[in-house]
């Protein structure tokens, strides 16, 4: 990678048997679970639940996934998915975020992600503690 982005979070996870399709790799679909583990993850680290917000009112949404696969994991393997923020508006965030696989350290997924919140009058908004919390991460 020229410049990886800078990382402000980091989680590690192992790929599980029943995550592999039947070429013995993890399905393409898995991964965006893995990246969606992640940013849940470290929203609850800076004290953000999406559970919570949804609760007020305020539905979390992503509007665009940019996605890159360019290594598979295989079963068993150790991973670490690694998510940077280089930018956060009041009406929209970007997270990009990168798997290694542990063991290699190689890139095996690379991704950005564009998303926002719906509060009950529909029009796009990012709520003042969520917006300040995800700002103070952006290099």
């Amino acid at each position: 990678m020229k410049n990886p982005p800078a990382y402000c979070f980091t989680l590690e996870l192992a790929v599980r048997d029943y995550e592999v399709d039947m070429f013995g790799v993890v399905n393409h679909s898995v991964y965006l679970r893995y990246l969606e583990h992640t940013r849940h993850t470290f929203l609850k680290s800076l004290g953000i639940d999406a559970a919570h917000m949804q609760q007020r009112g305020f539905n979390l949404v992503v509007t665009h996934i940019d996605i890159d696969y360019k290594q598979p994991l295989k079963s068993g393997e150790l991973f670490v998915v690694k998510l940077a923020v280089p930018a956060v508006t009041r009406v929209r965030f970007i997270f990009l975020q990168d798997i290694y696989n542990l063991s290699s350290q190689q890139l095996t997924t690379s991704a950005k992600i564009v998303g926002t919140a719906i509060p009950p009058k529909g029009r796009p908004v990012i709520p003042d503690e969520f917006y300040h919390a995800l700002h103070q991460q952006v290099p």
